[in-house]
């Protein structure tokens, strides 16, 4: 998988399209790229993705803190595992928001001589979003593309969206999250050092620095994954502020006790997966408190994974 950002770099002669943020890359938007692939593949031709970042609603909207389910890397790496064959991330910005769809859709078809375009249900692109479905078809005729738009797709009588998954997170519910994305809510980030109170009670942590627009589950203990060198490990992770210990009110931040582990870690850039809630973050009286409830955590997290 190739993976551009822009398209200065992009040249076919033929290829299959899709176009959209694709924040998460849920099963809504696989079933949207399971379908151009298999189609395009079929063809001989190469399945491309544009996708954009910064995300539009953030640029035309304003910024908001924790809102990306996935950066534009990983986003990247989850379509090419899903047979994409290129991916470019757009630079979108008051420039591009001001573009009209038929002037960026001729870019486009000058760029990659696309003859299919996969879109979602709710799809509009180009200034004040007035290239809807009906003005996309008609652009199509003139360009030699076929438009293909996709229902929207549903869980439990609700559309699957992004948005949808950004409340679960917000609210903690991991698991139903990972339901919707196919897989579990992944965090990424560098393991930095703290103050080493983790190691001094029995309890080491890996802390992670995580990028301030990447949206981290509501604050408490988590069962999770934690991967490291592409090799996973069972966790316990908190989302919290260590209240046990901090006097003065401080960030958030993500620390993960890795089960069986004994490796340094500084410095590398490791994944914390969200796979279930295990209770709300607490204040204790004292740290054997505390390690006494991370024993239980540790223990409910064996019993998880020994299912």
């Amino acid at each position: 998988m190739q993976h551009f950002y822009g398209l200065q770099d992009v040249s076919y002669e033929d290829a299959w399209l899709t176009i959209g943020a694709f924040d998460g890359f849920h099963i809504g938007h696989q079933k949207i790229i399971n379908e151009l692939t298999a189609g395009a593949h079929a063809k001989g031709v190469p399945a491309v993705v544009l996708t954009f970042y910064p995300h539009p609603s953030r640029v035309i909207y304003g910024p908001t803190e924790a809102f990306y389910l996935t950066m534009p890397d990983r986003k990247a790496n989850l379509l090419g595992a899903a047979g994409v064959d290129a991916v470019i991330t757009y630079p979108f910005d008051a420039k591009t928001a001001s573009i009209s769809a038929e002037v960026f859709v001729d870019s486009l078809c000058r760029h990659l001589n696309f003859t299919k375009l996969w879109i979602g249900y709710d799809f509009a692109l180009g200034y004040n979003r007035k290239g809807d479905t009906q003005i996309l078809k008609e652009i199509g005729s003139k360009c030699g593309y076929e438009l293909n738009a996709i229902e929207a797709f549903k869980y439990d009588g609700e559309i699957v969206s992004s948005t949808r998954i950004r409340e679960l997170l917000k609210k903690g519910q991991v698991a139903d999250a990972a339901v919707l994305l196919g897989r579990p809510h992944a965090v990424n980030g560098i393991v930095t050092r703290g103050d080493g109170r983790g190691s001094k009670i029995g309890i080491p942590t890996a802390n992670l620095a995580t990028h301030k627009s990447l949206i981290v589950p509501k604050e408490g203990v988590y069962t999770s994954e934690v991967i490291v060198d592409g090799k996973k490990y069972h966790a316990v992770t908190n989302v919290g502020r260590r209240p046990t210990f901090e006097l003065e009110p401080v960030p958030s931040r993500v620390e993960a006790h890795i089960l069986d582990f004994n490796q340094d870690i500084y410095g590398k850039d490791i994944s914390v997966e969200f796979i279930e809630r295990l209770r709300d973050e607490h204040k204790f009286s004292n740290s054997d408190e505390l390690v006494r409830q991370i024993g239980i955590d540790v223990q409910k997290v064996r019993q998880y994974f020994d299912q």
